[in-house]
């Protein structure tokens, strides 16, 4: 059995030696899709993709193309994005509040607690570009 995808259709906008910038396109058809939430398009209309340059094929400007993405790693983003910073944010402001602290400053704690999170997601964005991948279908 194939690994399930998530495809868009876009438009090539930026060409170089080794990477496509594709821009893609929201559609109506994203509302009822059952992997919108993994995918995270059916909240912009417009959304502008790095992928690889596939070897041995030639793009031009504005050509439409197929990008595609395993449904694994769309979930994989949306825990670190989504579930992640959640989970410690609640964590830290349930533990402030279980120690005695007031709701405003326990509330600040929690959100503070992201920061150091977030900072190791930026410090590891190459690592994760490597596990994130787009390819032109």
């Amino acid at each position: 059995m194939s690994e399930e995808t998530i495809s868009h259709e876009g438009v090539v906008t930026r060409i170089t030696d080794d990477i496509l910038e594709i821009k893609i396109l929201a559609q109506s058809a994203c509302a009822a899709c059952h992997a919108k939430g993994a995918c995270g398009m059916g909240e912009q209309a417009e959304k502008i993709l790095t992928v690889p340059k596939p070897e041995g094929r030639a793009f031009q400007l504005l050509q439409k193309v197929n990008v595609v993405m395993a449904i694994n790693q769309g979930n994989k983003a949306a825990v670190l994005a989504y579930l992640i910073p959640i989970v410690l944010l609640l964590a830290v402001l349930f533990t402030c509040l279980g120690v005695g602290l007031g709701d405003g400053l326990s509330a600040l704690i929690g959100i503070a607690a992201l920061i150091p999170y977030y900072i190791v997601l930026y410090t590891q964005r190459d690592k994760l570009k490597k596990k994130f991948e787009y390819r032109i279908e």
